[in-house]
């Protein structure tokens, strides 16, 4: 779907790239768990952005709505998942992600990379990076740029 609507963008095929560069040194596609958190979650972004990932060359997990921070952190980790990205509508956040990456600490996992997606104000920024989110996305990202990030640090 999202391929169809860029498919000559120049940033598509350089994550296309990237994610085939990372399946080849590691064996299998890079793998990111989509959950969308809080009290007011719907499933409109987390399908956008699974659809998005999916067109680069990620294997995409799902998160059921809902999921307190202990089943994310457990799905993710059950997925074998390399990044887990957040997507978030509230203000819960503040709350929400460190409680996911503490949950990952908790089961040794805290190599999963914690991104959080999102409308989010940014002078939240340093509180989010201080807690151990890897990278912050605003709703205008386009998601080949943000795959492309995601894989540049993946890669290194």
């Amino acid at each position: 779907m999202y391929n169809k609507e860029i498919k000559d963008d120049a940033s598509l095929k350089k994550a296309q790239e990237l994610a085939d560069i990372f399946a080849e040194q590691e064996g299998r596609r890079p793998r990111i768990m989509i959950a969308e958190m809080g009290k007011a979650s719907h499933d409109h972004g987390t399908k956008i952005l699974a659809t998005g990932f999916a067109d680069v060359g990620f294997d995409v997990d799902i998160g059921s709505l809902f999921q307190t921070a202990k089943e994310v952190a457990k799905q993710a980790i059950e997925n074998d998942v390399h990044v887990l990205g957040i997507s978030v509508q509230i203000i819960d956040y503040k709350t929400l992600v460190p409680q996911i990456i503490e949950e990952l600490k908790k089961y040794g996992c805290d190599y999963i990379m914690v991104i959080v997606c999102g409308v989010i104000p940014k002078q939240d920024y340093p509180f989010l990076l201080n807690v151990g989110t890897t990278c912050i996305f605003d709703p205008d990202t386009k998601i080949s740029d943000t795959a492309i990030e995601i894989l540049e640090i993946l890669i290194e």
